[in-house]
């Protein structure tokens, strides 16, 4: 039997805490309807007996204090919400544990942006991690030091598991079962939760807001001529020049301030526009293409598929309601 130790943090996202329970609960009764024993043992972990959540609206019974929990297999670390920097700071005596917990051989998992929390241990210092893609700025401020992939639904590096954004700790979980289980019972659960099993990638669901929050004011002219210009046909020494710094100079101090290289951010807010007015469905998919300041169709078509995921017409099917 697997004991498995669900966090409840403070400020943590009530269905973030109870999903993982429900989940691994009806996985304990399918094993059983096949004939088999069930496999998960189930706590709800606090440093507290009451954990008040979203506004003291609701609040959750813990089944065990975390320092009664000398053992563990598995830890979830929910989602959390409100102020980023007062839910780390008000979870400080839960990082210990955790990290005692997976040197004693426990698996970790975080969902959604409980990834904050799991980051503030460092136990994912120098290691692959996913989390909601609106928070990807602020994470990867927070945390230099981990390798944020905010594209990926999953990550798994030596027992850590993370989630994408939101709902996608839903594929998570799945994946977590089939780990612990078989593709069987992991298919089981994928129908009766009504869960697209394999889904990989949250990139279509990402909305581009480049890193503005760094203090380099010549990087930001620039980001601010990129966004306001992105029909044209922008080039690396035309902004280098428009800032009057050296290329070389320019493309360091780019890339250290947004996260991007200077060509990776003209693409992206270019594809940020083209997405927005595939998503009104008014025109097609070439009008865009040359509204965005692409002329190759074939370019157009493969910069914004390595994006999006997604093809610019499988995009425009996907999001208006004008192409279904």
């Amino acid at each position: 039997m697997k004991h498995v130790s669900i966090l409840v943090p403070q400020h943590a996202v009530l269905a973030a805490v109870e999903d993982p329970r429900y989940m691994l609960t009806m996985v304990n009764g399918f094993l059983q309807d096949s004939g088999h024993p069930p496999l998960f043992d189930i706590h709800l972990v606090g440093t507290t007996r009451q954990v008040e959540l979203h506004d003291s609206r609701f609040t959750v019974n813990v089944d065990t204090l975390i320092d009664d929990v000398k053992k563990t297999d598995l830890v979830f670390v929910p989602a959390i919400t409100g102020d980023l920097h007062e839910a780390i700071e008000a979870n400080r005596s839960l990082y210990p544990w955790i990290v005692n917990q997976y040197r004693n051989g426990a698996e970790v998992a975080s969902l959604c942006i409980g990834a904050f929390l799991l980051a503030s241990t460092g136990l994912l210092d120098n290691r692959q991690c996913s989390s909601h893609w609106q928070t990807a700025n602020d994470f990867r401020i927070m945390f230099p030091d981990v390798t944020l992939v905010d594209d990926r639904i999953i990550t798994e590096d030596h027992g850590l598991y993370t989630s994408g954004g939101a709902n996608s700790y839903w594929n998570l979980l799945l994946y977590l079962v089939e780990r612990y289980t078989d593709r069987k019972t992991a298919i089981t659960a994928a129908k009766v939760f009504a869960i697209d099993i394999d889904r990989t990638s949250q990139s279509h669901f990402i909305m581009f807001r480049g890193q503005t929050r760094h203090g380099d004011e010549h990087v930001r002219k620039a980001q601010d001529f990129i966004e306001e210009n992105y029909q044209e046909r922008l080039t690396v020494d035309q902004l280098a020049n428009l800032v009057a710094i050296g290329r070389r100079s320019f493309e360091r101090r780019f890339k250290n301030a947004t996260r991007n290289t200077v060509n990776e951010y003209i693409q992206r807010v270019k594809i940020e526009v083209a997405k927005k007015q595939l998503e009104q469905g008014s025109k097609q998919v070439a009008e865009v293409m040359y509204d965005v300041g692409y002329s190759d169709t074939k370019t157009f078509r493969q910069i914004f598929k390595r994006i999006t995921g997604l093809t610019p017409v499988d995009y425009r099917n996907k999001y208006s309601r004008q192409h279904p």
